[in-house]
Parts: C-alpha cells; sequence; structure tokens
C-alpha cells in the first residue's frame, strides 16, 4: 500500500496551516441518529457521552431503545456502559480532567460518575437551584458553573470536596449566550463567568458584575480560548469577532454570511475559532482567514487545547494547527536540514550516493535536524511517518560523533504507547501533547477504567509505573462479577496476585464486602499483610473479635486501643468485658487507659475480673481526693462494702483498715471542733494524730487513741517522746525519768533530748543506759560535756589509756580530778 502524503490534509488558513487527521471510521451505527443526541466528550482524547435531545422527535423502534439512558462511547464508536437514566431532566453533561463525568439536573443535583461504569457520588447545587431550575451549565477541568432560570450562576471549584458557592448578582435580561474563564487564567484565581445579555457582555466574578460596554450585540455565542487570553463572539449579524480577554482590543473579524448562527463556536487550540453548523465547518484563522468542510450528516465538536476532534456517525477527525516542526520538515519546497535529512533516508534507501552530499550539505545543522525529526515523529498519527522521521533520525545521529539519544529513546517508547491506545479496539486518539499533559500515569488509568487490563499492564511495565492498582482494580471487579462460590474466587485472586508487590487486598475485600460477600472479604483480608489495613474493614463488617486478634497479634498498640475504643461504644459494657476477659494485652491496656481517663471503667473492670482489692484501692484513691469530711466516709464506706463478701485474708485485712480509717476520721472531725489550737487532724494518720494531741497538751486523749487502735506500746512511747521533745516539756520528761524501765529503752531518750540541745537533761539518761558498752557511756558523757563523769566510768574499768585521753580533753578542775584517778591506777615505785 502507497503511503499517504503528508501534505493531503493540510489546509491553508492565513499564514498558518492545519490538517484534518482522519482517525476512525465507520465509528456509530447508522441508525444511531446523532444528530439527536447531546455529546459531551471527556479530555485527551477521552470517552464520549451520548444523551438523547429531549427536545427533539425521534423514530420509535421498541420499548429497550425507547428508554432513556447515557451511553459511554470510546471515539471508535466502541460502548463502554450503559447508564439507564430515570432522575430527571438533564441540564449538563461534561466531563473532568480524570474522565469523571459530570451530570447536572436541572433540580440542581449532581452526579459525579467515575470509572465509566456507573459508580458515581451525589451532591446537590443548593443556593436556590431547586427553586429556579438549573439552565444550562459550562464545565472546565476541575469546576463547572451553573446558570439558573433566574440568571444567578452557581460554582463548583473542586469535584472532590464539593462547596457550591453563588456567584455575583447577575443583570437583568435574557442571558443569550455565555462562557467562562477558568481559575488557573484570571487574576483572581477564581472562575469569571462572561454573560452575553442584550447588546452586551457582562464580566461576572465572585463579587461583581462589570458590564464590559459593547454596544454590537446581540452575540449568540461566546467562547473563552484555552488559554483565556481570548474572547471568540459571534453577532446576530453573523459575524464572528476576535478580541481580548479584557475587551480592550479586537483582533479580527469574520463574516460567515450565514443566516443561522452556527451550533458551536469552540477554539481550536489558541489560533483559531471552529464555527460548526449542522453538517458545515468553518476555520477561522487569524485576521479573518478561513477554511471550510462539509459533511454528510451532523457535525459534533469535541474541543482540546491543542485541537478539536470532529465526531460524526461515520468518522472521527483530528482538527488542528499544523506544527512548527512537522511544517518546517514536511513543507512544499522546504530546504530546512530536517527536511534534507528526511530525503537523504529515500536517497539512502535507493542507495544514491547523494545521500551523503545532502548530509554534509547539513552538516553544521545536523543536531538540530535530528531534534526537529524527532519532534515532528511524535505528531504523526501515521506510523508510516513516524517511522521514517525516526529512521531519518537514526541516521543523522549515526554520522554525528557527539549526540545525546534520550530524546530519540523516549519517543521511540511514547510513540510506541500512543500506537497502543490509539487502536482502534481501545479508541482514544490522544495526541502527542495530549499525553504529555495527561502524564502516563493517568493514561493507565484511562485503561484500567476501560477494563483493559492486559494493556494498562504492559504500558506499566513498559514504562516501568507500579502496576499494583491495575491488579487490585482487576480483582476487585472479579470478585464484584464472578458467580463462582467464595472459596473459589478467593483462590483465583490469590493464585494471580501471587508474587505482585503493593497488592491490597483490603481495597479487593472491601469490594467483595460492597457486593455482600463477607466471607469471601474475611478471607481476602487474611492475605492482607498489614494489621492497619485489615482492622478497619474488619470492624465495618463487624468481625469485631477477629479485628481485636488481628491488631493485637500486630503489637500496635495504637491500632489495639483504636479497636477498643470501637467495641466501648458499640458493645453493651458487660459484653465488652467478656469480649477482653481472655485477652490480657487487651484488658491490660483498658486498664491503663482508664486509670487515666475514665475511674467508672475501671471499677466496673474490677468487679468483673473479681478484683475486690484494687476496685476498693480507687474508691480509696478518690477518698483522699475529697475536701469534706462526708464525702471521705462515704468513699470509704463504699470501698469497705465492695471487700464484705471474700473471705480472703488479704481482703479482711483490707477491710479491717478501711474500717479503723473511718474510726479514725469521726475522731479526727470532733478534735477539729474540740481543740483550737489551728491545727487540722482530719487527714493525718494515727501517729500523727498521737503526736499532735501530746504535743498540744492533750495526753489523755492521745492515750484513748492508742487503746482503741491498739498502737503498740513501743511506738506510743516513741511518739510520747518526740513531741514531748518538740514541746520542751523537759518537766514531763524528767518525771519519766524516774520510771525504772522504758519499753524502747533509754538511749532513745538520751539522742532525743541531746539532739534538743538539752545536755543536762541528757546526761540524767546517760546512768540508765546500762545495756551499753562502757565505751558508749563514755562518750555520751563526753558529749554531754562531763569529761569528770566519762573519766569515772573509765575509772571503773580501769582503763588509763581512755583516762589519758580524757585528760587532754578537761579544762580547770577536771583536769587534777583525772590526774588523780590515773595515779590510782598506776602502780607504785
Amino acid at each position: 500500500m502507497a503511503p499517504s502524503n503528508p501534505l493531503a490534509d493540510w489546509e491553508r488558513v492565513g499564514d498558518s496551516f492545519y490538517r484534518k487527521v482522519r482517525v476512525y471510521d465507520a465509528v456509530f451505527d447508522e441508525d444511531l441518529e446523532l444528530e439527536n443526541y447531546i455529546v459531551a466528550g471527556a479530555p485527551h482524547g477521552g470517552a464520549i457521552a451520548l444523551y438523547r435531545d429531549q427536545s427533539k422527535l425521534y423514530r420509535y423502534r421498541d420499548a429497550q431503545t425507547a428508554k432513556s439512558s447515557i451511553d459511554i462511547y470510546s471515539c471508535s464508536g466502541k460502548l463502554i456502559s450503559k447508564i439507564n437514566w430515570e432522575y430527571g431532566s438533564i441540564r449538563g453533561l461534561g466531563w473532568s480532567d480524570d474522565e469523571d463525568l459530570l451530570v447536572v439536573t436541572e433540580d440542581g443535583t449532581v452526579r459525579r460518575y467515575f470509572g465509566l461504569h456507573g459508580d458515581f457520588s451525589p451532591f446537590s447545587l443548593g443556593n436556590g437551584a431547586e427553586e429556579y431550575g438549573v439552565r444550562e451549565c459550562r464545565f472546565w477541568s476541575s469546576g463547572f458553573v451553573a446558570l439558573l432560570s433566574n440568571n444567578q450562576l452557581v460554582a463548583v471549584s473542586q469535584y472532590n470536596e464539593p462547596r457550591p458557592k453563588l456567584l455575583a448578582t447577575c443583570p437583568e435580561g435574557e442571558v443569550l449566550s455565555w462562557s467562562l474563564i477558568a481559575p488557573a487564567y484570571t487574576l483572581s484565581r477564581s472562575v469569571e463567568v462572561l454573560l452575553a445579555v442584550d447588546k452586551t457582555v457582562y464580566m461576572v466574578d465572585a463579587t461583581e458584575a462589570e458590564d464590559r460596554m459593547l454596544q454590537n450585540g446581540p452575540f449568540k455565542h461566546v467562547s473563552v480560548s484555552p488559554t483565556g487570553r481570548f474572547v471568540a463572539l459571534f453577532t446576530g449579524e453573523g459575524k464572528l469577532w476576535v478580541v481580548s480577554s479584557d475587551f480592550q482590543e479586537k483582533f479580527s473579524e469574520y463574516d460567515s454570511r450565514a443566516k443561522t448562527p452556527p451550533k458551536t463556536v469552540e477554539w481550536c487550540g489558541n489560533d483559531a475559532v471552529i464555527l460548526a453548523w449542522e453538517d458545515e465547518v468553518h476555520v477561522v484563522g487569524p485576521n479573518g482567514a478561513a477554511s471550510r468542510y462539509y459533511y454528510d450528516g451532523r457535525v459534533h465538536v469535541i474541543p482540546e487545547f491543542d485541537g478539536v476532534r470532529l465526531i460524526t456517525n461515520d468518522t472521527c477527525e483530528f482538527l488542528h494547527k499544523v506544527p512548527d516542526v512537522t511544517e518546517e520538515v514536511f513543507r512544499l519546497g522546504s530546504t530546512s536540514p530536517a527536511s534534507v535529512l528526511l530525503d537523504s533516508v529515500d536517497l539512502l534507501d535507493k542507495k544514491s550516493p547523494k545521500a551523503d552530499e545532502n548530509i554534509q550539505r547539513i552538516r553544521p545543522n545536523l543536531s538540530e535536524a535530528v531534534d526537529v525529526c524527532v519532534k515532528a515523529a511524535g505528531y504523526e498519527f501515521d506510523p508510516y511517518w513516524q517511522k521514517r522521521l525516526l529512521k531519518a533520525a537514526s541516521f543523522g545521529k549515526s554520522v554525528l560523533e557527539l549526540y545525546n539519544s534520550d530524546d530519540f529513546v523516549e519517543m521511540t517508547e511514547r510513540l510506541r504507547v500512543l500506537k497502543a491506545v490509539r487502536d482502534y479496539q481501545i479508541g482514544m486518539p490522544i495526541s502527542y501533547e495530549q499525553y504529555m499533559r495527561l502524564t502516563p500515569e493517568k493514561l493507565v488509568q484511562r485503561l484500567v477504567n476501560r477494563r483493559e487490563y492486559l494493556l494498562a499492564v504492559r504500558v506499566s511495565e513498559y514504562l516501568l509505573i507500579p502496576a499494583d492498582k491495575i491488579y487490585v482494580h482487576w480483582a476487585s471487579q472479579k470478585v464484584k462479577v464472578s458467580t463462582a462460590d467464595d472459596d473459589a474466587v478467593c483462590k483465583l485472586v490469590v493464585q494471580r496476585l501471587e508474587g505482585k508487590s503493593g497488592i491490597s487486598f483490603e481495597l479487593i475485600a472491601q469490594s467483595a464486602y460492597d457486593e455482600g460477600r463477607s466471607h469471601l472479604a474475611t478471607q481476602l483480608l487474611n492475605h492482607e499483610p498489614r494489621a492497619g489495613k485489615q482492622v478497619p474493614l474488619l470492624l465495618t463488617m463487624e468481625e469485631d473479635e477477629i479485628a481485636l486478634d488481628k491488631a493485637l497479634e500486630s503489637g500496635d498498640t495504637d491500632l489495639v486501643y483504636f479497636v477498643l475504643l470501637h467495641l466501648k461504644k458499640k458493645l453493651p459494657l458487660a459484653s465488652f468485658f467478656r469480649t477482653i476477659n481472655n485477652r490480657p494485652t487487651a484488658s491490660a491496656l483498658v486498664e491503663t487507659s482508664a486509670r487515666e481517663e475514665d475511674t467508672e471503667l475501671l471499677k466496673d473492670l474490677f468487679y468483673q475480673d473479681d478484683r475486690p482489692i484494687d476496685g476498693s484501692n480507687i474508691l480509696l484513691s478518690e477518698s483522699l481526693q475529697q475536701t469534706n469530711v462526708q464525702d471521705k466516709t462515704d468513699k470509704l464506706r463504699l470501698a469497705s462494702r465492695i471487700l464484705s463478701d471474700s473471705k480472703d485474708a488479704a481482703v479482711v485485712f483490707q477491710q479491717k483498715a478501711l474500717s479503723e480509717e473511718i474510726q479514725l476520721l469521726k475522731i479526727q472531725e470532733n478534735l477539729d471542733k474540740d481543740v483550737a489550737d489551728g491545727t487540722e487532724f482530719v487527714g493525718l494518720s494515727v501517729n500523727e494524730t498521737v503526736y499532735r494531741l501530746i504535743r498540744s497538751g492533750y495526753g489523755k486523749r492521745a492515750q484513748k487513741i492508742q487503746g482503741e487502735f491498739k498502737m503498740p506500746e513501743k511506738t506510743y512511747w516513741w511518739i510520747r517522746l518526740r513531741a514531748l521533745v518538740a514541746k520542751r516539756d523537759w518537766g514531763e520528761i524528767e518525771e519519766i525519768a524516774k520510771i525504772k524501765k522504758s519499753p524502747i529503752g533509754w538511749e532513745p531518750f538520751y539522742n532525743e533530748i541531746l539532739g534538743a540541745g538539752n545536755t543536762k537533761l541528757a546526761s540524767i539518761f546517760v546512768p540508765k543506759c546500762t545495756n551499753l558498752p562502757v565505751a558508749d557511756r563514755i562518750e555520751m558523757w563526753v558529749k554531754c560535756g562531763m569529761v569528770v563523769k566519762a573519766a569515772e566510768e573509765a575509772h571503773k574499768t580501769k582503763d588509763v589509756n581512755t583516762l589519758e585521753l580524757l585528760r587532754a580533753k578537761a579544762s580547770g578542775q577536771a583536769v587534777g580530778e583525772i590526774d588523780r584517778m590515773i595515779n590510782q591506777l598506776r602502780p607504785k615505785k
């Protein structure tokens, strides 16, 4: 088959060339009657949505075809899906950059269909849309504006979290046509709407509606260029104006000489405007230059940022400006280095020596010629010319000594991908520039949405893109549509995905659960390695105990707490405790958390676990925090009551201690009333209470408390001693010294009194310390400053050495006394 002439479809429009590339033939069935449909196309060679225009009569065939539906096709005419529609009159049909279909009904309800197969999320426009009704909608890549019947405008700037916002109040009068400037191309970074009302145009944004003061209306069509710099206006007289977006400058005017306004006015890139009637298309370039195309049937125009798609029953064509690099290579009579390089390939095939002559002639510009050929190959749809241009580039770079081939290699990879997705079976006529803007990742996602899993995987592997999402999507669809039993489906999915990295079984299980296949979802989750992904879905599926076990196995305390909080909110308390009772880790975490945040839960936990001492300790702690005596007593009584049924020795001891504490509180409350010395007894221990009473001079009351609480005699004597010393009641201590025996001995008396600084009284107790060694008593006398008494102790034991040491410490008459003692012990000569 002879190669096509690359110039065959070129048309001169002013100083530029435009070409119409026939991408697909025999697109739609002849019975489809495309003229009776509203057509909306997704950007970047995306899918086409068809909805029957309810304002037009159509031929009835059968009940099935008479049902209203939104049909989604590829550009090659392959039916992707059919969405049955019985939700009211459609006033807006558009697409997002992510190939989500937006359907806006008259009452302001918006459905965002994602994935091309009927899954949707709805939201409402509000702002009076239900009351006044939606008239029309205009879309941009990530949002849309709805025009209500009362001329109000409602804008939605994003689809993930839609927040419909009312724009400024619009002028009264009939809106003849309107368009919008996307937020990315406005100074305010918010959408601006152009409304053609009467003979002028208003610019409406969020704050004001500004009259652009035009006088040549009415304008039947308003269209904004892809970059927002230019506006095309079609007047009632059949003329097309191109002006700046601020309406300060007029660039061109074109007289269509048409008596009826076109059906569509769209931009073809940023340099030309498309006027489309039923079967006629005008391409209007700068300075009013134009070219015309004629068709046998209705033609629909789908705008792209670099051209337009022209859809008829028979063909899908891509009309765009011939790129500069393509024009440089193929233009008739071109002598550019790239054109010469392409000719050299033909000469090389013929083995003509002139090929080398041409190469030598363009040698200074050969590197540039190779780059141009590589770029031009990207803009070609015909594989023949792609190959010829790449062959020319390959020939050129083989002659060059130094050339970076990265661009060449990348272009070959991209062209292989583009060839695959442009295939008739796939039906995505995406241009090279559209592919670069869309990105390979989003292209793969579009293939997944069309359920072209094999091609998606091959493209991902070829471009080194992670393919895990493709496998997950395939598995999710498998569990949705498969009629096999759960075990068979699970086995099939696991086998197919074995060894694949990054697979999220949680998402697949979620799809199974959404289809009502809970058992299959549980089986699939067993293959999910990340507990953090397993647990939330298990809780949603009400597999609470499995979720808790998975969380415990993970060792992630935060995850365990998450499950426990969920279970506590959901289950009755008894059921909650039964669930954690045989799981020690969970029970310990609940206890730890409850100690800090929920003591009531902790009490219930201890009661359920039959831990009375722990339960009473909580109440004991609460009683210590109370300031009122009655409140303290009530808490202690409750703590005692918890312990009343147990016979365990430790429990009995605890109960006895609590009873004594209650008794002590009563005594202390009375003491606070009776003893008016400014001190408080409530909250003191028994020992502190006795100490305080003795020091305050209430010894008999202290003895009474000693008896009531069976305080050991030694303890009482210690407290009494320290209280009397603190009180400096030396007389009472002297009376005690007259007693023959002390339960605590007499050394404590000596030490406490000496510590208080009363050496004289302390010395009284030295002779009473008969159980101490002589050396200790000698030291005690010395500390009291009575060296002679210490010497007497040493003399009794005939310890001359100690006497000599004491003599060194003595002064005055004491020296003579000690000398006398030493002389008595020394042998006479």
